[in-house]
């Protein structure tokens, strides 16, 4: 009796530690979602950019200031809340997928279609191409783990309770779906495997790593990071099947539609995530109630 006593006692309290977390934990539903958001991250970022005009440069400065303002929501929060993480999730997606195009793009015929010379207002891109991009961005993401490594701090997201410590995990998030977009665009525009191909193959490497993930010399942290990045390839692949003409392999669906598609989907999945939450939550308390309870009755 005593031992059963005490295993509730250790579970209560892990419950309790996670609650007042603010990162989720990792499961199915959260690989569903980070899929669905960094799809519509990859077809909200066309939209706004290449549909409506407005280019990659105005694009990238209107979609980073929402990253800035969605974070900082996040930040102020006291524990998880499934809207305010995926919407900054969101956020990063949308802002990456427009730095990458800046960083890899121009104003040539290559990107521009339908005989335009330029794309909205101010420096039409860098053009420094994806092989390039991708170089500067790995650099980038290495330098971030390598202060975060300096910093002493854990890599398992579930245990990140600190200011400093989500500073340092959604700068990773950042320049990761950021990267992730030049991956997804160089499998799909350039390497010949086109949007199917591409797909395949990302899903090919994160079956990889599931298989991994039962491999104990293999550290899950590694496994999760490498996953979060190649999912964003995956959302961008699947992003630009949606959206682009039949004539390039695409289901030419638009941006404007499939994002509206996506935004639907990944706002019930976060309902979804907010209800089971209050679950977990309202478990909680009525646990914590329960001694007052005996107490009484024996009174």
């Amino acid at each position: 009796m005593q031992k059963s006593q005490v295993l509730t006692d250790l579970e209560v309290a892990e419950a309790r530690k996670n609650v007042v977390k603010k990162l989720p934990e990792v499961t199915l539903t959260f690989w569903i979602m980070k899929i669905a958001a960094t799809t519509l991250g990859e077809t909200a970022g066309d939209l706004f950019a290449q549909t409506l005009k407005l280019g990659y440069f105005l694009t990238t400065i209107a979609l980073f200031l929402i990253f800035v303002v969605t974070l900082a929501v996040q930040l102020r929060s006291r524990r998880y809340n499934p809207f305010f993480y995926w919407t900054v999730i969101l956020s990063t997606s949308m802002a990456g997928t427009t730095m990458s195009d800046f960083m890899n793009r121009d104003a040539s015929a290559e990107f521009l279609s339908h005989g335009a010379t330029s794309l909205g207002w101010g420096p039409q891109g860098l053009g420094l191409g994806y092989p390039e991009g991708a170089a500067i961005l790995i650099s980038i993401l290495i330098a971030v783990f390598g202060v975060w490594k300096l910093t002493g701090m854990t890599f398992v997201i579930r245990e990140i309770v600190t200011l400093r410590g989500e500073a340092l995990f959604w700068s990773a998030i950042l320049v990761s779906n950021t990267l992730g977009t030049s991956m997804g665009d160089f499998l799909s525009d350039s390497s010949g495997l086109g949007y199917g191909g591409g797909a395949a193959l990302v899903t090919s490497a994160l079956v990889v790593l599931a298989v991994l993930m039962r491999v104990s010399a293999v550290p899950n942290v590694l496994l999760f990071w490498i996953a979060f990045v190649l999912t964003r390839p995956l959302g961008a692949t699947a992003g630009d099947f949606l959206t682009k003409p039949v004539a390039k392999g695409g289901l030419n669906l638009g941006t404007a539609g499939s994002s509206a598609v996506l935004l639907a989907v990944l706002f019930g999945l976060m309902a979804y995530a907010h209800v089971q939450e209050r679950k977990k939550r309202a478990a909680l308390a009525d646990t914590d109630a329960e001694p007052d309870r005996v107490t009484r009755r024996a009174g």
